[in-house]
Parts: C-alpha cells; sequence; structure tokens
C-alpha cells in the first residue's frame, strides 16, 4: 500500500510538472484577431496605387493567416479618403474610436499621413504604418513613436535623383510640380542634395499646380520656353498620369533631360501604354522585374495569379507592411500597442528585394533605390526602366544624428 501511494504521487507530480512545462513553453495566444484599419484613396486617379498596394497587403495575408499569428488572424478593414485630408482624418477617428483597430494603415497622401500622424496615431497612442505618402517629414521632423513608414520617402529618393543628376552635365535647372506636401519635399530633397554634390548649379524657374491638374501642356510650353539644361518634375499619385501623357504629347523628353522620382514605376507606365514617354530619368524602391531575384519572381507569380497583372511599388510596400505588422506582434508576444512598437524597431524581415529592416530611430524602413531610365520593352511591349543602377538604403538614408537634429528643431 504504501508503496502504491508513493507511486502515485510520484505519477500525480510527473504530469504537474509536464502540465507546467507545457504552459511554461508553449508559445503566446491572443484571444481575438489583430485588427488593422486600412486608410487610403479608393477613388479618383490616385485609386491605382491605393488598390494597389491594398492587394499586395492581402496577398501577404493569405501566407500570413495559413499559419496565423499568436494563434488567431489578421484581420482589416477600409475606409476611402478620396484623397482628402480632412476625410483622411475623420476616417482615421472613426477606425481608432469606433472599431478599435490595433493599427493604422495608410495612404498615399503624404498632407493626410502627417496629419493622421499628428491628430490621431500620435494622440491616441496608436500605430500608424505609412506606406505610400512620401514626405520626408513623416519619419523625419515630424516622427514620433507611433508612426512608421513602409516605403521610400522623398529623402531617399531626393538623394537618389541628385546624385544621378550630379553626374550630368547641366547646369540650369527647372522645378515643376504639385502645390502641396509631397511636390515640395521631393523638389527641396532632389535640389539640397545636387547643390552639395555641384555647387553651380541653378533654379531659373519654378511651376507649382493644384494636385490632379488635368491640363499640364500649358506649363510645359512655358519651361521649354525657358530652355533650361534640365528639369525636375516633383508630382505625386493625381498627377502622374497627367505629366507623363504631357510630356509624351509634347515629345518634352526629346528636347530637355527630365527626373520625375516613380516615373519608372510599373503602376504609371503600363496603363499609359502608348501614352508613357521614353527617355525620362526615373527613381524607384520595387520593379517587378528588378531585383531578378528568387524571391522576387515567386512573388510576382503569386501576385500576376491572383490579381492578373505584376505588382507596382505600392503592392510591394502592402506586401512587406503586412509581414512587417506580422512578424512585430509574433515578436511582441501580446495584442499590447506598446510592445508591438519597441518589436518593430530595428525588426528585420526578408522581402522580395531582400532583407529590409525597419529603423529605429525614425521608424524608416531601409529599402534600395533604383536609377532607370523609361524604355520600350520588347520582351513586355510596354515601357519600363532600364540601365538600372542600385543605391542601397544606408546609401541614401539621412542618418540618425540628422533625424535627431531636425526634430529638435521642428
Amino acid at each position: 500500500m504504501k508503496k502504491g501511494y508513493i507511486w502515485g504521487i510520484i505519477v500525480v507530480l510527473v504530469v504537474i510538472a509536464a502540465v507546467v512545462v507545457y504552459f511554461a513553453t508553449r508559445p503566446p495566444t491572443i484571444a481575438r484577431p489583430i485588427k488593422v484599419g486600412i486608410i487610403d484613396c479608393y477613388s479618383g486617379p490616385a485609386a491605382v496605387y491605393g488598390k494597389d498596394a491594398l492587394n499586395g497587403f492581402k496577398l501577404a495575408l493569405e501566407e500570413i493567416n495559413k499559419e496565423g499569428v499568436l494563434g488567431n488572424k489578421i484581420e482589416f478593414t477600409t475606409r476611402d479618403t478620396k484623397f482628402k485630408v480632412d476625410i483622411a482624418l475623420n476616417m482615421a477617428k472613426e477606425l481608432v474610436m469606433r472599431e478599435n483597430v490595433d493599427v493604422l494603415v495608410g495612404t498615399i497622401n503624404s498632407g493626410a499621413a502627417l496629419a493622421v500622424s499628428d491628430a490621431v496615431a500620435k494622440k491616441e497612442k496608436v500605430p500608424f504604418m505609412v506606406w505610400i505618402s512620401k514626405s520626408e517629414r513623416i519619419t523625419g521632423e515630424k516622427g514620433h513613436r507611433y508612426v512608421f513608414s513602409t516605403g521610400e520617402n522623398t529623402a531617399m529618393a531626393g538623394k537618389a535623383g541628385g546624385v544621378a543628376l550630379s553626374k550630368k552635365p547641366y547646369v540650369k535647372y527647372w522645378i515643376g510640380g504639385d502645390d502641396y506636401s509631397y511636390g515640395h519635399d521631393i523638389a527641396n530633397a532632389a535640389w539640397r542634395n545636387l547643390k552639395a554634390l555641384k555647387p553651380d548649379v541653378e533654379v531659373i524657374g519654378k511651376s507649382w499646380w493644384k494636385p490632379g491638374e488635368p491640363d499640364l501642356v500649358p506649363y510645359i510650353t512655358a519651361i521649354l520656353g525657358a530652355k533650361p539644361d534640365a528639369v525636375i518634375f516633383c508630382t505625386g499619385g493625381r498627377s502622374m498620369t497627367n505629366i507623363m501623357k504631357a510630356v509624351k504629347a509634347t515629345g518634352m523628353a526629346e528636347k530637355v533631360p527630365i527626373w520625375i522620382h516613380s516615373a519608372t514605376d510599373h503602376a504609371v507606365l503600363k496603363p499609359l501604354g502608348a501614352e508613357a514617354p521614353e527617355g525620362v530619368l526615373g527613381t524607384m524602391d520595387y520593379h517587378f522585374y528588378y531585383p531578378d531575384t528568387a524571391a522576387n519572381r515567386e512573388f510576382v507569380k503569386k501576385f500576376e495569379a491572383a490579381y492578373g497583372n505584376p505588382p507596382g511599388f505600392p503592392a510591394f510596400h502592402g506586401y512587406i507592411t503586412a509581414h512587417f505588422i506580422a512578424e512585430a506582434f509574433k515578436k511582441a508576444g501580446a495584442l499590447d500597442r506598446e510592445k508591438f512598437i519597441d518589436a518593430l524597431e530595428g525588426l528585420k524581415i526578408a522581402s522580395p528585394a531582400g532583407e529590409i529592416e525597419m529603423r529605429a530611430c525614425d521608424h524608416q524602413v531601409v529599402l534600395p533605390m533604383y536609377l532607370g531610365v523609361t524604355k520600350k520593352s520588347p520582351k513586355y511591349g510596354f515601357v519600363i526602366a532600364t540601365d538600372i543602377v542600385t543605391l542601397a538604403g544606408d546609401e541614401v538614408l539621412p542618418t540618425c544624428e540628422e533625424i535627431a537634429e531636425a526634430r529638435k528643431k521642428k
């Protein structure tokens, strides 16, 4: 009896130990799905970018939700900003206050991104992942704990453009673009980098138009009349199609060299078809045909199978945004916004463009930039980027010290 009693105690202790070990070592779980609220433009000319980013995000979620995150899934809901700052603010507040989302994502409009970052993300202490808006102020002078960028910004693009143009013989420049945050930020970034590398350059004139201005030919006519050596155009989502059509219609690229950030983007060029101009210098952080790696080919294959066309840069941004969210929550081990932010800082993930990092000092993703010239491709039947030169992320990003100094001056 005594022996049997002892063995019984041993069995009970072993069972208790096994249960303790199980609960101590099993992966953490969450009681409900992770909620992501997306605010972006889904109507009007800029909708092509918003929809492309959303498709990339959805493709990533299909991969992520097969295994899940902390024993649950990621869900999302969208709101159309109609490219307006006030609507973006209202939609963001609704998603945070009524839908109780864990993370905000968006938007293509830099003005909207800056407003949501300050009035909603910072105020309500909710993480905001900016995936298309390119103003460097978002993670630069206006940056804070609750805002992140998963796309390249004007500082990166401007430096890439400045480096490219500094190697050309051009001296007299004309600058033209959209009269809002992105347009002025990309102009300032490109010019300060070009001027630093080549001090003898000068601006002989500027043109600013309302975002989405339908007829840009009169501006081009005036610019050509001034006879600059080269032109820097600073157009955003609503005006990219219009400026590219105007360049083609006037034959401008054959008369004067032009640099436009995102001029080489697939989301811009393919819809234009025969109206896409050749010979325009552009910069981009992603092409479906470059880099030619196994990871990028696999991403493109899956995206084409799902949506019938190759991904543009917004799709790439949407795709990596979803993976950053998933990996950060896994690392955090809980459905907690502050732990999520801590986990996201310095996080590295695999992507179609190779391993990328969310820089801790400013919450800016570190991405390579690709310089190229538009040219029709016999292989694809439409205009793509050719003669591509790669600049590494650390070559085009401001230093952490420069970011800290900019935030002190704001």
